[in-house]
């Protein structure tokens, strides 16, 4: 889509927002705390999101066992930097992000070779069955959640923050948690990498053309499934990517970590259109800053706040804020 074709109304949802949560906030320093944790929850969860979005937005697959890559990427993570404790608890940074980048590095390779499985095994009898995709699916992540326990136990897994990372940063009265602008950071850059490949590559261009006129694409000499494994394999790594950033945000993880975070994910997705990944930023953008708001200001209310976000935006635009064409 070009910049002159591009609908900028759903760009103001998230500082909208953010303005009208300031005079229920009250103080400014509280008011800026709250919306940069929302903000790096926001793109925590993109990055989660992000994964199910390809799949679902060029593949049409229903994957409800998107959570147990996610699951899978924190274990792999306490694994590894269980194994660098040197590193983690050094005062350098370099150490720290080399640590960190390792077990990011390290989960989404086993989180998208278990995808690539995961999609040979489970997906691929099922294409173009939503129905059964949902149900096979989920009995997939079940699966993989009893083996995640068989391999780490059942147990919670502390999952600690490396030393230079801890801490805030103070701008005033207001205090900004290091690891909450790196997660930002590198929600931007998931962000900005996916939509330079699907716009400004080959393989985005025949991924596309693949989702409009798969027999065309084919007709043409190109192997469109082996581009829409690819997919499914980098939507996997995506989510343990997710994975890794989510057991570092909450501290611990645990097998059924996943399942927890899915219904997120999933108003996400609706939030965003159905597979629309500048539509899932913005949705995860405004489920991060709805959760920390409403947390702070009503904490009862926090619990049904994000289905209330999800209904409001639907009844603006009931096909979400960029719904996919054809979809």
């Amino acid at each position: 889509m070009s910049a002159a074709a591009l609908d900028r109304k759903p760009l103001w949802l998230v500082p909208a927002l953010a303005l009208a949560a300031l005079p229920a906030v009250g103080s400014g320093s509280t008011w800026l705390t709250l919306t940069v944790a929302g903000l790096a929850m926001g793109m925590i969860i993109f990055i989660i999101a992000s994964g199910l979005t390809l799949v679902f937005g060029l593949m049409d697959v229903l994957n409800f066992g998107h959570g147990v890559f996610i699951a899978l990427g924190a274990f792999v993570a306490t694994s590894v930097l269980g194994g660098m404790a040197d590193w983690t608890a050094s005062a350098e940074l370099w150490r720290n992000l080399a640590a960190v980048g390792l077990a990011m590095a390290v989960a989404m390779a086993v989180a998208g070779a278990v995808g690539l499985a995961f999609e040979r095994l489970i997906v691929r009898p099922v294409y173009g069955q939503h129905l059964k995709q949902i149900l096979i699916t989920m009995g997939g992540m079940i699966i993989g959640e009893e083996l995640i326990k068989v391999i780490w136990g059942p147990e919670q897994i502390a999952l600690p923050l490396p030393e230079a990372l801890r801490g805030a940063l103070t701008w005033g009265d207001a205090a900004v948690e290091k690891y909450r602008l790196a997660a930002v950071a590198v929600g931007l850059a998931v962000f900005a990498l996916q939509a330079w490949t699907l716009s400004r590559t080959k393989i985005g261009l025949l991924i596309r053309a693949g989702v409009q006129d798969r027999e065309m694409v084919e007709a043409l000499g190109y192997r469109i499934h082996r581009l829409f494994l690819g997919v499914f394999v980098a939507g996997s790594a995506l989510a343990g990517l997710g994975g890794v950033m989510w057991g570092l945000y909450q501290q611990n993880v645990v097998p059924q970590m996943g399942a927890q975070v899915n219904v997120l994910i999933f108003i996400v997705i609706i939030i965003g259109g159905l597979g629309s990944t500048g539509g899932a930023l913005i949705g995860a953008l405004l489920v991060g800053l709805m959760a920390n708001y409403t947390g702070f200001l009503a904490p009862k209310v926090a619990l049904f706040s994000n289905i209330a976000l999800m209904m409001a935006v639907l009844l603006w635009r009931p096909q979400g804020v960029y719904p996919v064409a054809n979809r």
